[in-house]
């Protein structure tokens, strides 16, 4: 027994040996901009984002825990207990919860590469050893029909319904073994991965019209991909090309799924919104990998329309709890009835907003690797849009409460009876929110820096360490310090580069206007236009000092004038921040709609340490205006009543819900 073990973690370690060399062999895209630095070579180390990681860390990964190892609520790993013969019961719960368990495992791996602690680790390696037992030989895994079948009914079979969401599943499932990998440098779930996608590659061997439809919100291109990238496997790469390709064959294809029409005609962001972000983002992935200009070109217009037409001042998309598109088609059996849709363009309700956190979260992954195939800056504007507003406001400050919706306005008298809570709760029926928020603030860090051949690109400010090399080779490390979001200065010491030049590209805002730049003290002759990066090239010496000011200023927004719901509305912006009233903030007797908001208001921004963690409120007075009765009532004659100053005090908009019930509300009436 001795020798047989001996001669395993032999052949186990040459597995992982050969893996490494493939993945070291690709580790530049050729069709990349950027390359992403690893995990384990960002860390926060201060700050709002370190604020962030210890809550998710300490409060949120643990809270899921406990949760996704019982059965309270859904069983999870009990599932894959189940269907590996290790426990007795029936399959209880949505079809994608699998997926929710490979998020949350992916929030575990990020953690670790940053403070790797072996309880964890111990843990990672029981619940992998019960996914592997409950894999099918030929690789095939997905508990729902797995279950099914050790309970006798062998009439439940794989991909016999499009909606099983079984593809989405395997993609988690890849993406959560490739960070598992990276950071444990284990193979035992990458070993699970790589059975599942070569399953896929031989049931999708020569794709037909059937199968087209089991895309449904495909995780699994994003996670073949990665999967190809670790491994250097080609196959994986020519599966993702094939499966795209699959998508064109469907012959009762709806704009739900985005296959109503080929991808290389789509011009307008359509359907549902976590369906159709992750799809952009596979795609947007594959193009880094392939090149081809055919998959750009719709790309850049369904971007370009989303962030000018449908896209919230937070970040967030996916307008409507339901919609129908195309809407208003001539041709009406073209009609698809569309769940958590984009809607038209323009059609950005409030109340009614939707904006699953998933979805937002959806446009983070799309936008980043948008950047990573083009270099440009306007992506990351958007990244860091959604991040710190639509993402964030997903999950309580406690780390523990979710909203599965994130609207820009709550109000006593809601219009209609909507279907999820106005408050944040621990479980959510719908569970693909609270994971997929988990394992983004826990990868936040790999989005702050990317490289190049001789570049290190700053794209997200905060307190921050970086210590990696170049795709060139040569070894960097920097230090980054600074209050942001809430200043906008940020100082960067190098310390340590090569002797020849290397380039450093600190990305601009959108919103920043009249940002200087100085090194060691002196400022620089480089035009620093909002929007772009500012680049830096020079052979630096140990100990340099970069130091970026981004002036923060107090933004008054207003939107688009076909934003109907917000015609003669302001809302209120300062760095990347939006901010948002809340009734709790409000004299006492002054209701959320009294409120109204002058063109020359002057609000100015006050850190409390001792409020919401830590946060810089906007303070000032706005009009309050008697809002009067409208029982029974749809109109009435106008009469103008005085208006009255009263104080106010405006928080982030993230934060909104973490003091109680209360009314909220982002845009607010000119008068």
């Amino acid at each position: 027994m001795q020798i047989v073990n001996t001669r395993l973690a032999i052949f186990s370690y040459a597995c992982l040996i050969m893996v490494a060399a493939q993945a070291q062999d690709i580790a530049s895209r050729p069709h990349r901009a950027v390359e992403p630095v690893r995990l384990a070579e960002a860390r926060w180390t201060d700050g709002f984002w370190k604020q962030r990681l210890d809550t998710c860390r300490d409060k949120t990964v643990p809270a899921m825990w406990e949760i996704m190892q019982g059965t309270k609520y859904k069983p999870y790993l009990e599932h894959f207990r189940i269907a590996a013969g290790l426990s007795e019961g029936k399959y209880r719960g949505a079809s994608f919860n699998d997926g929710d368990f490979y998020k949350w495992i992916e929030a575990v791996c990020a953690l670790q590469a940053i403070e790797s602690i072996p309880e964890w680790d111990k843990r990672l390696d029981e619940i992998i050893e019960i996914i592997g037992q409950a894999q099918r030989a030929d690789g095939y895994l997905h508990t729902p029909v797995l279950i099914a079948n050790r309970n006798g009914d062998m009439t439940v079979k794989p991909f016999s319904d499009r909606f099983n969401f079984e593809m989405y599943n395997m993609g988690h499932l890849m993406t959560a073994a490739c960070v598992h990998h990276d950071v444990t440098a284990k193979d035992n779930l990458l070993a699970i991965a790589r059975k599942a996608a070569d399953f896929l590659d031989e049931a999708y061997r020569s794709p037909t019209p059937e199968q087209a439809g089991h895309a449904i919100c495909p995780s699994h291109y994003m996670g073949l991909l990665e999967l190809y990238r670790a491994t250097g496997e080609p196959r994986y790469l020519n599966l993702v090309q094939r499966l795209i390709r699959m998508r064109d064959q469907i012959v009762d294809g709806g704009d739900d799924n985005q296959d109503r029409l080929p991808f290389t005609q789509q011009n307008e962001a359509v359907g549902h919104a976590v369906r159709a972000t992750y799809l952009y983002a596979g795609i947007a992935d594959l193009y880094a990998e392939s090149g081809d200009k055919e998959l750009l070109k719709p790309l850049t217009a369904i971007w370009k329309n989303l962030v000018e037409k449908k896209l919230y001042i937070t970040g967030g998309c996916g307008a409507l709890y339901d919609g129908a598109s195309p809407d208003g088609s001539k041709d009406q059996s073209s009609i698809t009835r569309v769940h958590q849709a984009f809607g038209r363009n323009y059609q950005l309700p409030n109340a009614t907003a939707h904006n699953e956190t998933c979805a937002n979260i959806g446009n983070v992954l799309w936008n980043w690797r948008m950047f990573l195939a083009t270099g440009d800056a306007k992506h990351i504007d958007v990244l860091e849009l959604a991040l710190y507003n639509s993402v964030l406001s997903g999950v309580s400050l406690n780390g523990t409460d979710f909203f599965y919706t994130n609207p820009l306005r709550v109000s006593e008298a809601d219009p209609v009876d909507l279907r999820w809570s106005r408050t944040r709760v621990p479980f959510v029926t719908s569970f693909c929110c609270p994971p997929n928020v988990a394992r983004t603030i826990a990868e936040v860090n790999g989005y702050a820096y990317g490289k190049s051949d001789n570049a290190i690109w700053v794209n997200l400010y905060g307190s921050s360490s970086l210590d990696t090399k170049l795709v060139n080779g040569s070894h960097v490390r920097l230090e980054q310090r600074t209050d942001y979001p809430w200043d906008g200065r940020v100082r960067i010491t190098i310390a340590e580069c090569p002797a020849e030049p290397m380039e450093l590209r600190l990305r601009i805002p959108g919103w920043a206007r009249s940002a200087t730049l100085e090194v060691d003290g002196k400022p620089v002759d480089v035009k620093l236009h909002p929007g772009t990066y500012a680049n830096l090239q020079r052979i630096w010496k140990s100990g340099t000092v970069v130091e970026l000011n981004l002036p923060m200023s107090v933004q008054l927004i207003e939107s688009h004038p076909l934003v109907e719901e917000t015609r003669n509305h302001l809302a209120i912006k300062r760095g990347p921040v939006v901010y948002c009233l809340e009734s709790i903030d409000l004299p006492e007797g002054t209701s959320l709609a009294d409120v109204r908001i002058s063109a020359d208001v002057n609000l100015q921004p006050r850190f409390d340490a001792d409020l919401l963690q830590g946060v810089s409120l906007l303070e000032g007075k706005f009009a309050s205006i008697r809002n009067g009765d409208w029982q029974n009532r749809l109109y009435r004659e106008f009469k103008r009543d005085d208006a009255n100053p009263i104080p106010v005090t405006l928080i982030p908009y993230y934060t909104w819900s973490n003091r109680g019930i209360a009314e909220m509300s982002v845009w607010l009436p000119l008068y």
